[in-house]
């Protein structure tokens, strides 16, 4: 199924669900039940093969054919018990007993006795900024559910009592009593014909070959028909969730995770590995976040942060609404929340004996990975010190070498006027422009729409994003009043811009992964940058890169990026290949791509040029 069929069986699911939900509900129970039959039937076609035989055995009329038909049924049997028998990973983390975290556990009893539903069997602590729950048969497709929920330490560091309480609420809604039955069905469904794909694909025997085509057929319209149902299920949670804690403190829970999920990862980890450049072994990251969160993040940060999540807008990317229409479904206005002050950590006994479990984990497992940052570090600051005895021989592009370089070491390096440098000897110079845009404080607007003016009109490759930039610098009302016209101008450029973007895009996906490629065009300072990514990204263990030409772009830099990602699963993959694409340091737009069925690792080995990092090389 192409990608314009699946978001046409969505948008049909959705106006179902709308008309008439318990009919749409009863549609998609049924619609699941054929999965199980189609298993079922290759069970009894099995079962019938071997009685017959067995049968045609016992009156004397055995043949060749016969036999084959035997080995048949004996293998299609053997291995549709093998699939039936679906096998789920432990979650993350360690599991808490009551000792552990009797608050915590009281609570939960409260939430499932209002609730009415089912009992949590385990609880885990991990080290996400998240919280989960899941239910995974406890027989394969078929038998009750074991409920585990997962709560991050981080999670439990940035929020106080009441609003860590909103959000399991949340997620024990998931599990409510008879009207949750079916989404917990569907959940469990839809968790088990993923794994069921995955052993099948790893599988060449007969019931592989009998039942793949079925299911390239049967998934993507499983998805797509219970789309709605999943998105459903969020809202629902959260009314539950404001039914229990308040619908106020269930939106300034999503709000201020929002908001310090954008701290998290912009603010704080990039804090985090800077210290490699003095500290050669590697410090507990989790021991610094609990300092660091005594002090919230600032307003004008805040406010962006905000407005950022609020432009979002859902899609069919992930079933989970966008904070936008989470906080209209609860009636709520979006605004910067209290900051919690108590944090949820006093639930556990003995906190700081978790922080240091974790801390050591972290430094165990990133211990390799630190050395090479704190080189990479070093690096930077010796080509900073050449730069700077160079003086004012400095070329334009060496000008804005300097600036980035010392950036990239403190994002707040005052290096306005080395960009200022660059401009007064190549005044279109498109990264100085872009460097002194990014210098220029939000309420100088009017002169940093100056510079976007000139970067959008030195040249193609830079208008989308000047246009990006000058239109989040015209809404933004804290930069200045509002400017209507200045700000249909820009709107009408980026919509222009991003018509471009997107046939550029297209291009670079829509082509086959090895067609119109070459070696990459890195120098060493840039592949320095990329490895330096790779490197804090610790399920990644290599990593290829070549450079795709678009004849859309035929001058602009495109890339590929193939990385190999063991130990994930398919969902996993694809969700960190899309956050690499928009956090690797790539001087230009990049795809990237796992090492799986397609392409394989072997087609990617034998055309893409060699890896151009490998974890603990």
């Amino acid at each position: 199924m192409d990608r314009a069929d699946f978001v046409h069986l969505v948008r049909l699911s959705e106006h179902a669900s709308a008309e008439d939900s318990a009919r749409y509900r009863r549609g998609v129970a049924a619609f699941a039940a054929l999965g199980y039959l189609w298993v079922l039937a290759c069970l009894g076609l099995a079962m019938g093969l071997i009685v017959w035989v067995a049968v045609s055995l016992g009156d004397g009329r055995f043949s060749v054919s016969r036999g084959w038909l035997l080995l048949f049924g004996l293998g299609l049997l053997w291995a549709t018990v093998r699939a039936l028998w679906v096998r789920f990973d432990e979650p993350d983390g360690l599991e808490l007993s009551r000792e552990d975290a009797p608050q915590l556990f009281e609570a939960l009893d409260r939430i499932r006795s209002k609730i009415k539903g089912p009992p949590v069997h385990h609880v885990y602590l991990d080290d996400d900024f998240n919280a989960s729950i899941r239910q995974v048969p406890r027989f394969g497709l078929f038998g009750g559910a074991v409920n585990s929920l997962s709560i991050g330490l981080p999670l439990l560091m940035m929020l106080d009592r009441r609003r860590l309480l909103s959000v399991l609420a949340h997620e024990y809604g998931h599990l409510r009593g008879n009207h949750g039955k079916l989404s917990a069905w569907i959940y469990r469904t839809r968790l088990s014909w993923l794994k069921l794909d995955a052993n099948l694909q790893r599988n060449e025997g007969v019931m592989a070959i009998v039942s793949q085509a079925f299911f390239r057929w049967y998934f993507p319209r499983f998805a797509a028909k219970t789309f709605a149902l999943a998105r459903q299920d969020e809202y629902e949670a959260d009314r539950i969730s404001g039914r229990l804690l308040g619908t106020s403190v269930a939106a300034a829970a999503l709000t201020e995770i929002s908001i310090k999920a954008n701290w998290y990862a912009n603010e704080f980890w990039p804090w985090h590995w800077a210290r490699a450049e003095r500290e050669p072994l590697p410090p507990g990251p989790f021991a610094g976040l609990r300092e660091c969160v005594a002090t919230p993040p600032g307003p004008e940060f805040a406010r962006q942060a905000l407005r950022e999540a609020m432009r979002r807008v859902s899609d069919l990317e992930d079933t989970h609404p966008v904070l936008r229409d989470r906080l209209e479904a609860l009636r709520q206005k979006a605004t910067v929340p209290a900051w919690s002050k108590r944090p949820a950590l006093e639930m556990l006994v003995e906190g700081p004996r978790w922080i240091a479990h974790f801390d050591a984990q972290w430094r165990q497992a990133h211990a390799a990975d630190w050395k090479q940052h704190h080189a990479h570090r070093s690096r930077i600051r010796e080509r900073i010190a050449v730069l700077a005895a160079r003086g004012e021989r400095n070329t334009p592009d060496e000008w804005v070498e300097w600036a980035d370089a010392e950036r990239r070491l403190d994002t707040s390096a005052p290096v306005r006027e080395r960009y200022e440098r660059a401009l007064r000897i190549a005044p279109e110079h498109p990264g100085a422009l872009r460097g002194l845009a990014q210098m220029i404080p939000s309420t100088e607007r009017e002169t940093r729409l100056a510079v976007l003016e000139r970067l959008h009109e030195a040249g193609a490759a830079s208008r989308w994003w000047a246009a990006r930039n000058a239109v989040a610098v015209l809404e933004n009302p804290d930069a200045g009043p509002h400017d209507e016209a200045g700000l249909k101008h820009w709107r009408g450029r980026l919509k222009e811009a991003e018509e471009a973007e997107a046939r550029a895009w297209e291009e670079l996906t829509e082509t086959p992964s090895f067609s119109q490629i070459g070696r990459h065009d890195l120098n060493e300072h840039e592949l320095d940058e990329l490895r330096a990514d790779l490197v804090r990204n610790l399920p990644v263990s290599r990593a290829w890169l070549v450079r795709k030409n678009l004849r859309e772009f035929p001058w602009r830099r495109a890339f590929v990026v193939f990385v190999e990602l063991p130990g994930l699963d398919d969902e996993e993959r694809w969700q960190l290949c899309r956050q690499l694409e928009q956090t690797l340091s790539l001087p230009g737009v990049a795809l990237v791509l796992w090492a799986g069925h397609s392409p394989t690792l072997e087609d990617i080995e034998r055309q893409a040029f060699g890896a151009v990092w490998t974890r603990g090389a």
